[in-house]
């Protein structure tokens, strides 16, 4: 047989096959592992939604190929939904593109921008798939750090103006996947200047947008004065009403590139399974209400685990927005030893924060995914686990 593509050993994920290889070591062993590693929705969609998924199901004309731009009922809801949500007017016929889940954008517009050796800013702990995408696409990453100090945010005066005039593409990511963080609009003008000055497309994922907490709204990067003109901004359906596994989002931004982002897609797939585009409009239009009730449960989970590992003394920030506490190593450990220890003699699996990139060292990622029953269980093996075995 053919050896794999060269292109496969860019591709870094030995974190996330070591522990993936040790969860399966540890469930061959009979042990019963309570997994807060995966940033995927445990909870299902609303009965309305689901209603409206399995009304389009059934429907005989509902199974040919729809187009990569989708329908148009659906761009047209996903422009409405925007100017109600962040009061940013877009045009649905050309501003507005569907997509298999947001990730499938996010890895794609590397493919439309990057040819071989072009440079990209990357954040640094950061969702694995900018890393990827780019060194799939031939890219090469210059890591910009995201440090506790600084909120977690990039500063934007320490990145080198030689590489940043280079660089094609600058990725953001707020509510921040896997640190937690939000942005706030002053931040997101700064980018646009940023923005202007090296000629950078910037690319914000905003897949968290709808999940915070305590009152807080998160900002759109578009809401930011000239941010159209120099970017584009991903939402995750999927994440926002639990409609994961139907694999829906879109990106919305600078016309230019949404057109080139789709004409790459019209090469090489189809469009969203036509039900799935009629469940994704009807909750952008009737979803506010499964909106509130999924930010008050992910809050009760984040307190559980909040107050719960704080009673045994790991102390963790309190995370405004995403389905992720962003947690530091609590013993004298680097986060994947921490990780490790934690599976094997709590079961209870989270991620190291190197597996996101060298400054996620020294955190672990834990996914607020399981109900709150399992939550309280997760959190009893975490307080035995420190009392018993580690000195704070």
């Amino acid at each position: 047989m053919p050896i794999p593509s060269i292109r496969l050993e860019s591709l870094g994920a030995s974190v996330f096959t070591e522990m993936d290889n040790l969860k399966r070591e540890l469930e061959k062993d009979g042990k019963i592992l309570i997994n807060l590693s995966i940033g995927s929705p445990d909870r299902a969609p609303s009965p309305e939604i689901r209603n409206v998924l399995s009304q389009g199901v059934l429907q005989e004309d509902q199974y040919g190929y729809t187009l990569t731009r989708g329908t148009e009922e659906f761009r047209k809801v996903c422009a409405q939904w925007y100017q109600d949500r962040f009061g940013v007017i877009l045009n649905p016929e050309t501003e507005v593109l569907p997509l298999m889940g947001s990730q499938d954008g996010l890895a794609h517009i590397f493919l439309a921008y990057i040819d071989q050796g072009d440079l990209a800013l990357i954040p640094d702990p950061g969702y694995p798939i900018y890393t990827a995408g780019l060194m799939l696409a031939g890219g090469k990453k210059i890591a910009v750090p995201l440090l506790e100090e600084n909120g977690f945010l990039p500063d934007l005066k320490q990145i080198d103006p030689e590489l940043a005039y280079k660089a094609k593409i600058m990725f953001l990511n707020y509510p921040n996947n896997p640190t937690a963080a939000v942005a706030n609009l002053p931040f997101f003008e700064e980018v646009v200047e940023f923005a202007e000055k090296y000629d950078l497309l910037i690319c914000h994922d905003a897949a968290y947008s709808e999940l915070a907490f305590g009152g807080f709204k998160p900002v759109s990067f578009l809401q930011a004065q000239g941010a159209k003109e120099v970017g584009i901004e991903f939402h995750s359906v999927s994440k926002t009403y639990n409609l994961a596994g139907a694999r829906l989002g879109f990106v919305v931004g600078n016309e230019s590139v949404i057109g080139t982002l789709s004409q790459l897609k019209s090469n090489i797939d189809y469009g969203v399974f036509a039900p799935v585009l009629a469940a994704g409009a009807y909750a952008l239009c009737n979803g506010q209400g499964s909106i509130v009730e999924n930010q008050k449960a992910y809050e009760r989970r984040r307190n559980i685990l909040i107050e719960g590992c704080a009673s045994a003394g790991w102390q963790m920030p309190i995370p405004q927005g995403s389905m992720f506490i962003w947690a530091p190593v609590p013993t004298k450990q680097d986060s994947v030893s921490f990780a490790m220890d934690l599976a094997r003699d709590a079961g209870v699996i989270v991620v190291p924060g190197v597996a996101f990139g060298e400054h996620g060292e020294g955190f672990v990622r834990i996914a607020m995914v399981q109900d709150e029953e399992v939550l309280q269980k997760a959190v009893l093996r975490i307080q035995q686990f420190l009392n018993s075995k580690i000195k704070l």
